[in-house]
């Protein structure tokens, strides 16, 4: 039993490698900002977060990090 864990530990250290094997559809993230404490979402390919930049924009810096952090696994921003 202990050879098949094993076995599953080096396939699981294989795929964590390849992020593009994953591709996330819908999540949030308590973001712990410099200034407060902000909610970003990510549900059909789009970000949302609650700072008041985001509000008046289409990004944010927490959007940006979130993409730059995950990236392949979620779609690029379109510019």
């Amino acid at each position: 039993m202990e050879s098949s864990l094993a076995r599953k530990v080096e396939k699981a250290d294989k795929y964590a490698e390849e992020r593009e094997r994953f591709v996330f559809r819908n999540f949030t993230v308590n973001f712990h900002g410099d200034n407060h404490e902000h909610v970003v979402k990510y549900a059909d390919k789009t970000f949302e977060c609650d700072c008041e930049y985001f509000s008046h924009h289409t990004y944010c810096a927490h959007t940006l990090a979130l993409e730059k952090m995950l990236a392949p696994m979620v779609p690029e921003r379109l510019a």
